[in-house]
């Protein structure tokens, strides 16, 4: 029992490692102040928060090819492949003079290394756990969740002491040796350890991938999964950011803020797939994009107040680390567990695509309005939208 639970504390471990993406906030504006001075030229909002957009799709979309490759290549050598490419990704990015040379090295050669990694240890996990699937990878991802937690107000006192650019080397660097050797301990149990679940899977609807996406309720998840992750990384993305110019707090405060919603993050991961093992896919995205709308309304309303703030915004982090539960639960509930990896890598996609369209959609009306405070408008809408189409075609 020790030894299997071993892997999913090096998985939690890689996973605060990779995690840090959603500490962007923290890093954008010093950033961009620094190559704005060093350019004398002005960077708009869709173009600081383009490397964040730019990791995330590269990252969404190289997973799903990167699970292709899981059970026939030495796990291993993937493993170290994409640490390797993580923590030169950050290291390069500390030598930057543009936004473009950001989002070549931090954005897309960093979302490639993570997309290499993310799935492997989720993988290695279930095969270890075929008794407790979802609970086990859901412990295992909350590092991704917590990861803001640490590496925000860690990368606040480094931006501080040393400068933006240089805190890219230092914690590339730390990337690479931490991923690097967690690597090297990672690998699927033998043969033997999984009887138990083939025996699971004789009761349930099995769907391949190419059966699944002739469904109409596969398309229904993929839309409400795009909405659920547009959502929440939208919030992520902006969170420092909108701390300092709509509520007002300093930059260490934005950085403690955002240690503190990455907490609900966390939560988010273990307590959605418990509530969607209890009452289905269908009414847990309900309480899911409900919940977003109420955040919503209430940040609307009472705008810069310090208490709404807070309360609006650990909701939503709350809710993004729910939707990283909610869809894989709920790929094994609709399609079934024997083609688990290969569907859900599928169903992944739709975090590229909520990646993309919240970095445009969510510059544009900063640009167009003046505030991030009405990027709320695109999220309650999108939810609302998303909420008719789970109640209609999602039966489970």
């Amino acid at each position: 029992m020790k030894r299997r639970e071993n892997y999913i504390i090096i998985g939690l471990v890689m996973f605060l490692c990779m995690g840090t993406i959603y500490s962007w906030g923290v890093f954008q504006n010093p950033l961009v102040k620094v190559l704005e001075e060093n350019n004398n030229d002005h960077i708009s909002s869709i173009m600081a928060g383009m490397p964040y957009t730019t990791f995330l799709f590269f990252y969404a979309f190289t997973m799903p090819v990167a699970g292709i490759f899981i059970k026939k290549v030495n796990p291993k050598i993937l493993l170290i492949l994409g640490s390797i490419l993580i923590g030169i990704a950050w290291y390069l990015a500390g030598f930057a003079k543009s936004i473009e040379f950001i989002i070549a090295t931090y954005g897309i050669l960093g979302g490639i290394g993570v997309g290499i990694v993310y799935g492997i240890p989720l993988a290695i996990v279930a095969e270890w756990f075929p008794d407790k699937k979802g609970f086990a990878v859901g412990l295992t991802l909350l590092g991704f969740g917590l990861s803001p937690f640490l590496t925000a107000p860690l990368a606040g006192e480094l931006i501080i002491k040393f400068g933006v650019l240089p805190t890219f080397k230092i914690l590339g660097v730390l990337f690479l040796i931490i991923l690097t050797l967690l690597s090297l301990l990672l690998k699927f149990p033998d043969k033997n350890n999984e009887k138990q679940s083939t025996e699971d899977l004789e009761n349930l609807g099995e769907f391949t991938s190419k059966e699944m996406i002739k469904t109409p309720e596969f398309y229904a998840l993929w839309i409400c999964y795009t909405i659920g992750t547009f959502c929440g990384l939208m919030i992520i993305g902006v969170s420092g950011s909108y701390a300092q110019e709509v509520v007002g707090v300093t930059s260490l405060k934005a950085a403690f803020y955002t240690s503190l919603f990455a907490v609900f993050n966390g939560i988010g991961r273990p307590l959605f797939g418990a509530i969607t093992d209890r009452i289905g896919s269908k009414n847990t995205i309900t309480i899911s994009y409900v919940t977003i709308i109420f955040a919503g309304i209430i940040s609307l309303i009472f705008k810069s107040n310090t208490i709404t703030f807070v309360l609006a915004f650990s909701i939503i982090w709350l809710n993004l680390g729910g939707w990283l539960s909610i869809a894989p639960a709920s790929t094994i509930n609709i399609f079934g567990k024997a083609n688990y990896t290969s569907n859900y890598g599928i169903l992944f996609t739709a975090y590229g695509i909520g990646a993309v369209s919240q970095g445009f959609i969510g510059g544009y009306f900063k640009e167009s309005f003046g505030s991030y405070i009405y990027i709320f408008y695109p999220v309650i809408i999108s939810c609302f939208i998303g909420l008719v189409i789970a109640r209609i075609f999602i039966r489970k």
